[in-house]
């Protein structure tokens, strides 16, 4: 079968599996799905309700089916149940691609995972992550990596085949009323408290493995400043009360936003953009920054290097004052601030885009669902 008819139609049905907690991943599904619908393929993507009102799957013109988080017992049930004469199925994610595979346990549909980031887990969980990678690894058809590093760690488990994957970074959606709310980057610098001073932006979850811990030690540096640098972090997590208590403590000059709708606007206003650590392969961060030519320090970890080239201020995991002194060199340096503007736009224009990214998975499944040759 091939995804395009001689009259451009097609009638390959996909089902795209996300778990519902990765914002990364369920943009990218998104994107994928208006570039799939666009090209004649039928599309439905299985997550919890609360995805799609979030990326807006079926204004995409795909079909959503709600399935449950994994701890819900029901999910694999529906989850078989949605997958029923798909002609393949694309899981994204170590937790969707695990759910798939038990969903299509004795059925002969190709199964497509990609995995965006590199799972984190400790002590006895991070055992557990490894066995689930090794079944999805060597169940799969075919298995996508977002970074070489993750590539290679799929065959490593024992995929029998694992590919680079175009990802593009998509850009933001228009929805009712964001045009009223871009303001000048000035008005958010003064709503801020960021007038006089600069402005460092940070975009995570507050989750213990994103270096939240590393920024607000590193702020303890940079309140020595005159003037003081204004942090502001746009996120939300189980962390935020242990974060909160440190700042008010040590008097940091760090502000935690909670959920924000307008991060490309906060990353237009920095001065800095800082991503202090977290094993995100493809940073969302780091891509929005280049693309609004905000310099940015980068801990390294994930796949940053392999995404940002030398655009960027990369300095050692783990390790608070060299964090901090990159980000005074850059506040010292205008010259070198400006030359990884340069070098950020140069670097994102070689980044795929979305219409690669759709072509690039097309290709794939037209490879996974065309009848072979006979010999």
């Amino acid at each position: 079968m091939s995804s395009h008819s001689p009259h451009g139609q097609s009638s390959l049905r996909t089902v795209q599996v996300l778990g519902g907690g990765n914002a990364g991943s369920s943009a990218h599904v998104r994107s994928l799905a208006a570039g799939l619908v666009a090209r004649g393929v039928r599309v439905t993507v299985c997550a919890p309700g609360e995805a799609d009102d979030t990326y807006d799957f079926t204004g995409a013109g795909a079909e959503h089916v709600h399935v449950p988080r994994s701890s819900d017992p029901g999910s694999v049930a529906a989850l078989r149940a949605a997958c029923t004469d798909a002609d393949l199925v694309h899981a994204h994610g170590l937790h969707a691609s695990f759910r798939a595979v038990l969903a299509l346990s004795g059925r002969r549909t190709p199964l497509i995972v990609t995995w965006h980031n590199r799972a984190h887990a400790e002590g006895a969980r991070a055992h557990l992550l490894r066995l689930l990678e090794r079944r999805v690894a060597r169940t799969a058809t075919v298995v996508l990596g977002t970074t070489s590093d993750l590539v290679d760690r799929a065959r490593r488990t024992g995929a029998r085949d694992a590919r680079l994957a175009a990802v593009a970074l998509p850009r933001p959606r228009r929805t009712e009323g964001n045009e009223e709310s871009e303001r000048p980057s000035s008005k958010l610098r003064a709503e801020l408290g960021a007038i006089g001073r600069p402005l460092f932006t940070a975009v995570g979850s507050l989750d213990g493995h994103r270096g939240h811990d590393l920024l607000l030690d590193a702020a303890r540096v940079w309140r020595d400043l005159d003037p003081v640098p204004l942090v502001v972090v746009a996120g939300e997590g189980p962390q935020r009360a242990e974060l909160q208590r440190r700042i008010e403590d040590e008097e940091l000059p760090v502000r935690l936003l909670g959920r924000r709708d307008d991060v490309s606007e906060l990353l237009a206003a920095a001065d800095l953009a800082l991503l202090p650590g977290g094993e995100e392969s493809r940073s969302v961060l780091a891509q929005e920054a280049l693309h609004a030519r905000v310099p940015l320090v980068a801990a390294l970890t994930g796949g940053i290097r392999e995404l940002v080239g030398d655009a960027a201020e990369l300095v050692p995991p783990h390790d608070p004052g060299s964090f901090a002194a990159a980000a005074v060199r850059l506040l010292d340096d205008p010259e070198r601030a400006e030359r990884l503007r340069d070098l950020g736009t140069r670097q994102a224009a070689g980044w795929p885009t979305e219409d690669e990214t759709v072509a690039q998975v097309l290709s794939v499944y037209d490879e996974l669902t065309q009848p072979q040759p006979m010999i």
